[in-house]
């Protein structure tokens, strides 16, 4: 096999859609033949992934794995950066964690990892004929080059030309991409082979003029316009879409789902296979006052539970939380990994592993009290819903340790951890059913379990259970989104790009 190929996909800020055209090169490049595999040599994120080795990756790559047909490993995003505070980060490299890092302590450890990085990227080269790399934020940032290793210092070692990104529905994105260019060295600009421009809404006609002044300015070709798109169902990277966090309860006949909004929020795509059911109307709460009758309220998971459940109890979340559910029989409260531990009596951090407090009381729902450990509990499970029989595939991704009350009713029983059959169980739930938590990450994304769960709401309402219909697979929005990248980019000048000879 000839040697692999690289491109990259940098982008003129965070936000622009280098995660999802990266996304999209993959899928396209895998439905014209080629073998693939993508590639972020740092990612920060709080929405997390575990390969089936018990490695964890940044989840937007777990996404471009699937793209490519490939199962996700650790090597595709070697080393992912999940912050704990605006200071500090829990840093894991190569998929497994090492430990909390201040942002001073990181940038000299990071000089020290990038063998690493190189090291993951040669396995994968021995192994596919191309890789797409990603990018991260900007890469001109000038406080963050001199120890850059996600942009333009890991496209020289990869060889590998350079598409820049410029989202154009933020505004400004001529200006944001001749700026980027401006600030790079001559070397750097003669790396960038081509331009796109991201998210534009109306008649492509228009931009024209822009695209010509654009293209003889920098002297570099625009190799597509990506339009705006709604009704691609492709997870986010790292943050919740404006759309999500802006929605209001629809006055269609509906389950109303409220998911707090917590600041360390992690693996919110828990909920995405939620959002897309029709008799569904989901919103993400900040504050207080915006929660209002709902039928559900899930608190998800997070990095950093205790700080997390002080700052509910601090702007009153969590007694408004606790008050709809003691003066509301009909709703439903439930915990996913950190959102189960705080839905519990006690969390104890004694080694303060997530946090500076070693106690803190949590909202004495659920009879269950966690210990929060070093060790963290990672590796895909497959388990089966006790009350419906229902079967679910997911992750568990968590440093605590959680003991439950004999008399409460389990909720979950593990069949498979780490691709070896046991038998424990997960979760628990009150006798009522009212109130629910697990470990379990994904459980929604199970069409049986998830129907059974509307259902049975839809049934306390008196209205007709639905069937089971499934109504949400990425691989098929997947497929959605390289078709509209495809018939929006020029195919020829891509490949002609990445087939060029490294220019010396």
């Amino acid at each position: 096999m000839e040697e692999a190929k690289a491109i990259q996909i940098c982008g003129t800020g965070s936000g622009v859609g280098k995660s999802v055209i990266s996304c999209a090169f993959c899928r396209i490049f895998f439905e014209d033949g080629y073998s693939v595999a993508p590639f972020k040599s740092q990612n920060m994120a709080l929405n997390s992934f575990v390969t089936e080795d018990g490695g964890e990756i940044g989840r937007a790559q777990a996404i471009q794995a699937l793209a490519c047909k490939i199962k996700p490993v650790a090597d595709i995003n070697p080393i992912l950066i999940k912050p704990t505070s605006n200071t500090t980060a829990q840093i894991i490299l190569q998929g497994k964690p090492v430990r909390n890092m201040s942002v001073y302590e990181y940038r000299d450890y990071k000089k020290l990892v990038f063998d690493k990085v190189k090291e993951s990227f040669k396995r994968l080269k021995s192994k596919y004929e191309i890789i797409v790399i990603e990018g991260a934020g900007s890469p001109v940032e000038i406080n963050l080059r001199s120890h850059d290793l996600v942009n333009m210092k890991m496209a020289k070692f990869a060889k590998a030309p350079v598409i820049l990104v410029g989202d154009i529905d933020k505004g400004g994105v001529f200006a944001w991409l001749i700026g980027t260019l401006q600030l790079m060295t001559n070397k750097e600009r003669k790396m960038i082979r081509g331009l796109i421009i991201n998210k534009f809404r109306g008649d492509k006609r228009l931009l024209r003029p822009g695209v010509s002044f654009l293209e003889k300015y920098t002297g570099i070709k625009v190799l597509g316009v990506i339009p705006y798109f709604h009704d691609i169902k492709i997870p986010e990277e790292d943050s919740l879409p404006m759309e999500s966090q802006k929605k209001t309860f629809s006055s269609k006949r509906r389950i109303k789902i409220d998911v707090i909004y917590l600041p360390h929020i992690s693996n919110f795509t828990d909920f995405d296979a939620l959002e897309q059911e029709p008799d569904v109307s989901l919103r993400y709460i900040r504050k207080c006052q915006e929660l209002d009758n709902p039928d559900v309220i899930i608190i998800p998971g997070t990095k950093n539970t205790i700080e997390d459940l002080d700052y509910l109890k601090k702007c009153g979340l969590a007694k408004k939380v606790v008050s709809i559910f003691e003066s509301c029989p009909s709703v439903l409260l439930v915990g996913i990994c950190g959102g189960y531990q705080m839905l519990g009596e006690k969390i104890y951090d004694t080694k303060n592993v997530e946090s500076k407090k070693k106690e803190t009381p949590g909202l004495g729902i659920l009879p269950i009290v966690t210990q929060i450990h070093s060790k963290k509990f990672l590796s895909q499970v497959k388990a089966r819903h006790l009350s419906s029989g229902a079967e679910v595939m997911g992750y568990e991704i968590h440093h605590g340790r959680t003991k439950v009350n004999n008399n409460l009713k389990l909720l979950f029983e593990v069949l498979e951890f780490k691709d070896k059959k046991i038998k424990r169980y997960d979760g628990a739930i009150t006798s009522d059913k009212r109130c629910w938590g697990t470990y379990i990450h994904g459980v929604f994304d199970s069409d049986r379990f998830r129907r059974h769960f509307l259902n049975n709401l839809r049934r306390k309402k008196g209205w007709q259970a639905l069937p089971i219909v499934r109504n949400y697979r990425i691989d098929t929005e997947i497929d959605k989104l390289a078709n509209l990248v495809r018939r929006n980019i020029n195919l020829n000048l891509l490949y002609k790009i990445l087939f060029a000879r490294e220019e010396k």
